[in-house]
């Protein structure tokens, strides 16, 4: 009879436990509710929203937010809470479409140089020397100015600019593991070059690349927002964030939800981001996060 309030007891402790754990940390947990809230935007944006963001209605133009447009119409009628949420899809995929680039190419160029001597290591330091020298945003908006504005050009341009992040720190690790000891004794038992690289070095040089990827996200997001803003990624009436701040700057005055929503809504994203990657970094390096 006494297992009973025993299981019961247990029980209490452990919600106790994760009850606290929730309120000691809340900023982690409401980030993860956010970016919850953005993955189903961008995965399925209708189930937020049924109204159609490239349906334009001149009778319902600029109209505040209320029970039925709860973030309001732009300058055209359409309704801007549907805008946002179907423009998660373009500024999050531009953006994890670009880290994903850049991690690649980056990695992969971070691993040959540090596996390598003499004038291929030099040659591709050199190379993410010149690439390091122009800002993300100043370098990408280059590359579009000779391949020309689009999703797919913003995409490279960003993928590109952000190749030496990921190349330095997988190089830098090469470096380390493959002169350290256990791969040394590895290689003494008559391993292949392959089995060790693959088996001894890779995992461990590119153990910080998801890290490194996660915190780069935000800045691909709000890269993507800048270039957009500029007109150099997806054109009108493409609902993508950016774009949307671009068509608002002119009615801000008399309409402020049209630019305030998709304002809020970058804002938002990078921050949560930017919360759970830095918690991952820390949990990697062993430390606690403030």
């Amino acid at each position: 009879m006494s297992a009973v309030p025993t299981t019961l007891a247990r029980r209490g402790v452990r919600f106790r436990r994760a009850l606290h754990g929730l309120l000691a940390r809340p900023g982690l947990w409401l980030a993860s509710l956010f970016l919850l809230f953005v993955a189903v935007a961008t995965l399925w944006p209708g189930l937020l929203s049924s109204a159609d963001p490239l349906a334009a209605d001149p009778l319902q133009a600029q109209l505040p937010p209320s029970a039925e447009h709860w973030f309001g119409t732009d300058h055209l009628g359409r309704d801007v809470f549907s805008r946002v949420a179907h423009g998660a899809r373009y500024s999050i995929l531009i953006g994890v479409s670009a880290v994903a680039i850049g991690s690649i190419v980056g990695s992969a160029l971070g691993l040959l140089a540090g596996l390598s001597r003499g004038l291929v290591d030099e040659a591709i330091s050199r190379f993410l020397d010149v690439v390091s020298s122009f800002p993300d945003l100043l370098l990408a908006l280059v590359l579009i100015s000779f391949t020309g504005p689009g999703t797919l050009n913003l995409i490279f341009a960003l993928g590109v600019a952000f190749v030496p992040r990921f190349a330095r720190v997988v190089r830098a690790q090469t470096f380390v593991i493959a002169r350290s000891g256990y791969v040394e004794q590895a290689r003494t038992f008559g391993l292949t070059p392959t089995v060790l690289v693959l088996r001894h070095i890779l995992p461990h040089a590119l153990a910080q690349v998801p890290i490194l990827a996660t915190i780069g996200l935000g800045s691909a997001i709000i890269s993507a927002a800048g270039l957009s803003f500029l007109g150099m990624g997806p054109q009108p009436p493409a609902p993508e964030w950016g774009a949307m701040l671009a068509e608002a700057r002119n009615y801000l005055r008399v309409a402020w939800w049209i630019g305030v929503w998709p304002g809020v809504a970058i804002t938002l994203t990078v921050i949560s981001i930017s919360i759970l990657g830095r918690r991952w970094q820390a949990s990697f390096e062993g430390r606690r996060a403030r």
